[in-house]
């Protein structure tokens, strides 16, 4: 009825997302954050550009500015685009080294201006920059040493303002460090993205796993509550029967039974509601029903939906206990038995079965029955309802049924057993596997 669980599932470990929230957005504001940064700095390169002109040959300053600038430009619109990101920084990273490698043919005069720079030179952490968002991070080192080195070659050259080699070093020094910094914070950034990711597929995962161990638990407790429900009690009274008053109450039951078989086969969509008026009529209808009557207290029953399966568990629960009742509390006139119907105050519905017979004690209840923990109990706390045991022997018993649970620190039903001995404590809790009955042995 339950699907096996995958096979070797922590075996393969934690599974990236398809769509990596972290690392998607990391990649975004990085590229993003070079794009501002590399138009930013080609704003402060322009007058050095422009102040160079003259002594650039024409044709390659057209072309150099329009790569390095157009390139730049063309990083920023594909990082708010989100496409072509990495092959346009790449076309970035490429151009400057190109222009950065080819300016000693394009210095028309011996040499430039002894005090200045070669423009790239100010769009070198834009390049190294663009590497690091473009390419892997052994890629984007070497593009780093690659171009630090290019520019102090050119650096050192009469074109390039013959610098000396200890400005020059300090040059491709700073470039260096400047670089790595960025390509540093940038690796940084990725692997903490990748980490949040995994973390995310790892909790999407265990979370998948506790999903269907909770459906296999719930379709358990449907299971044991149903036969329980359904057949051993129709068995037990069918044995039972020694007069035509039994044997007609042994029919009925059987005929329910094959209903609850069939509902189960069937079970209701998901997204099904049940006003909870209707599912306090469903409940009353069946008290009439029962061998044993069932005095009817009506209460004001008013609030929101509730889901099929959470009318159902509470509509089954109720008939439980009323079984209980009238199979265990015992037979006279001096058992008198009671629903109570009533809404609470946050929309929901409480269902009170109780009866003054023999009463029982919770604690002496055999671990082998499952009525009161499977069919009771537990069905009711698989939909988010409570239920409230009050019993003790000779005094009757009392079962509420609360829908949806109240608000409370501790988790699980609150179960109370009265006690009329001086050292017993009320609200002793229900041990979890007491189980089966309502007034009288269970």
């Amino acid at each position: 009825m339950v699907a096996d669980d995958p096979p070797h599932r922590e075996s393969a470990g934690p599974r990236v997302p398809r769509n990596p929230t972290s690392r998607r957005r990391i990649e975004t504001a990085v590229s993003r954050s070079s794009g501002v940064f590399g138009l930013v700095f080609g704003a402060q390169t322009l007058p050095v550009l422009l102040g160079q002109a003259d002594q650039l040959a024409p044709v390659w300053f057209l072309l150099s500015s329009a790569a390095v600038y157009g390139g730049l430009l063309a990083a920023m619109v594909a990082s708010v685009s989100k496409r072509g990101v990495r092959a346009v920084n790449s076309a970035v990273v490429v151009a400057w080294i190109v222009v950065m490698m080819t300016w000693p043919l394009a210095v028309t005069g011996s040499e430039l201006v002894e005090d200045g720079r070669p423009w790239p030179w100010f769009l070198l952490t834009v390049a190294t920059a663009a590497a690091a968002v473009a390419w892997p991070v052994w890629a984007a080192t070497i593009a780093l040493v690659a171009a630090s080195l290019t520019y102090g070659i050119v650096r050192v050259t009469p074109s390039g303002g013959g610098a000396g080699v200890e400005l020059v070093a300090l040059d491709v020094v700073y470039a260096l460090i400047l670089g790595g910094t960025v390509l540093i914070i940038m690796t940084l950034l990725r692997h903490a993205a990748v980490s949040v990711d995994l973390a995310q597929a790892t909790a999407l995962d265990r979370y998948s796993t506790a999903v269907g161990q909770h459906a296999t638990e719930v379709e358990r407790v449907q299971v044991d509550a149903i036969v329980h429900d359904s057949v051993l009690t129709t068995l037990i009274s069918a044995a039972r029967a020694t007069t035509p008053e039994s044997e007609s109450l042994a029919a009925r039951m059987a005929a329910d039974a094959m209903g609850y078989l069939r509902e189960a086969a069937s079970s209701p969509p998901d997204n099904a509601t049940v006003p909870v008026s209707e599912l306090a009529h469903r409940i009353r209808t069946v008290a009439p029903t029962l061998a044993a009557a069932f005095e009817i207290r009506d209460g004001r029953v008013e609030g929101a939906d509730l889901s099929a399966q959470a009318a159902e568990a509470v509509y089954s629960a109720a008939v439980q206990a009323m079984v209980n009742s009238t199979q265990h509390a015992g037979a006279g006139a001096d058992v008198a038995r009671w629903l109570s119907i009533r809404g609470t105050e946050a929309g929901g519905i409480t269902v009170e079965v109780g009866d003054t017979g023999v009463g029982f004690d919770v604690h002496a209840v055999p671990v082998a029955r499952i009525g009161l923990r499977v069919s009771i109990i537990e069905r009711v706390i698989q939909v988010g309802g409570n239920v409230e045991v009050d019993s003790a022997p000779g005094e009757g018993a009392v079962i509420s049924i609360t829908w949806p649970g109240p608000l409370v620190p501790d988790d699980g039903p609150r179960e109370q057993q009265r006690s009329s001995t001086p050292d017993s404590k009320a609200g002793a809790a229900l041990p979890a596997m007491v189980t089966d009955g309502q007034g009288g042995t269970p």
